[in-house]
């Protein structure tokens, strides 16, 4: 079995530099699904400190709906990159 070569520097740039790009798309996409769901389930007036049945199952829902469409608009793009 024959021993691969180590990646050379500029390759090693290239790798950090793609895993950049890809935490900073997995970031950006946790904060828009996050913004999305909690502007549409949860109320701008607090009256408890948990969230409510009504609440859960909407964020429940709305997540469940965001990774759909994410999935779909990626199969679309023929981006292979699945979602988290």
């Amino acid at each position: 079995m024959a021993a691969s070569n180590p990646p050379s520097a500029h390759e090693r740039e290239q790798i950090i530099g793609m895993m950049e790009k890809e935490m900073e798309y997995r970031v950006d996409m946790f904060n828009k699904l996050t913004h999305t769901c909690f502007s549409k389930c949860i109320e701008n007036k607090y009256k408890e400190a948990e969230l409510n049945m009504g609440e859960n199952s909407c964020i429940d829902r709305c997540v469940s709906k965001y990774w759909q469409v994410t999935n779909l608009v990626g199969q679309l793009l023929g981006n292979s990159r699945p979602p988290m």
